[in-house]
């Protein structure tokens, strides 16, 4: 996927005003509009325009796609950093529910880098209203990172979320702010938490807040819905004699019982201990046989004599 230089798109400057940027882009629509243009590149240039003012005209995407940094060329390969817009909001219906486009722009159709940074664009009365709206009471999004023991556990986090604001010269700035929250047990991950009053405001008036819970990855679990599964390292005399072993769990240590003569890949099921919520998901172990290196004498010794004295044909069954 390709960086797409919304600044070099339009032509002006990375400090250029919100009105620098309104009327940049109101040269280059009439100039490449379909109806009046002879460039055949016209109407490729004119989605071009229209998708960099839908980001550039709106000071809340703006000052996240600035936080990118001014580093990246036009056309150089991308992907959005993890996390990188965290902490920032966006009027609308939230990630991969639609920023709206520019004016003349309504189509939706966006490039692959823009719906990777905003979502999938619908535009529509009340999306993306950027500059010309900016300071009106309105719901706003942002997303938030948290560790699976706060979905198993619940707990309250202190978040730092960046609102832009447009200076009286035009300038875009951005004002940090720190809100607690209290993340309730059982959320997953793509669900919103809504804080009343917390959007953008204006006139003593304030939007509601929609925080998106992002789970943050963790390489000991892997979650599907409400079920957790993790993959147990355990030795072969375990596996085969049976052993009690603790096995760390998001919310905290268990003790659990390894069956005899268990074998790789084995799945042992933790009935309620998934994800908790109205019904509670499952934790699954699944157990993951490994073997201790033949790295000293003693070692090789002990391999050889199992080897001798142990009448096992791994491939019987391929035979």
């Amino acid at each position: 996927m390709d960086y797409h230089d919304y600044y070099k798109t339009m032509g002006v400057e990375r400090d250029a005003t919100q009105d620098e940027i309104k009327r940049a882009y109101r040269k280059l629509a009439r100039k490449y509009h379909p109806d009046v243009t002879d460039d055949p590149k016209g109407e490729k240039r004119f989605k071009e325009v229209g998708e960099a003012y839908a980001v550039l005209k709106d000071p809340e995407k703006r000052a996240a796609y600035d936080q990118l940094g001014a580093n990246w060329q036009a056309g150089q390969d991308f992907q959005p950093p993890p996390g990188w817009d965290e902490g920032f909001e966006f009027s609308g219906a939230g990630a991969g529910g639609g920023f709206g486009g520019a004016a003349g722009f309504g189509d939706g159709a966006y490039s692959d880098f823009f719906e990777s940074l905003f979502g999938k664009a619908q535009a529509g009365p009340g999306f993306g209203r950027g500059a010309e709206g900016f300071g009106q009471s309105r719901d706003t999004h942002a997303r938030i990172t948290i560790d699976l023991s706060d979905t198993y556990n619940g707990a309250t986090r202190a978040i730092s979320l960046s609102d832009p604001e447009v200076t009286a010269d035009g300038h875009v700035t951005t004002r940090s702010r720190t809100l607690n929250v209290k993340i309730p047990k059982g959320i997953k991950s793509g669900q919103t938490i809504r804080l009343a009053g917390q959007g953008v405001s204006s006139g003593g008036q304030s939007g509601d807040l929609h925080l998106e819970i992002d789970i943050r990855q963790d390489n000991r679990f892997r979650v599907d819905g409400c079920d957790v599964y993790m993959d147990l390292p355990v030795a072969p005399w375990e596996a085969a004699l049976g052993a009690r072993v603790t096995v760390p769990v998001p919310s905290g240590n268990i003790d659990l019982k390894i069956p005899a003569n268990s074998n790789q890949g084995r799945k042992l099921r933790l009935k309620g201990k998934g994800i908790p919520s109205k019904q509670p998901g499952d934790f699954y172990v699944v157990l993951d046989v490994v073997l201790p290196p033949a790295d000293s004498e003693a070692a090789k010794a002990l391999y050889e004599k199992m080897s001798k004295e142990m009448a096992f044909d791994p491939r019987a069954s391929v035979r």
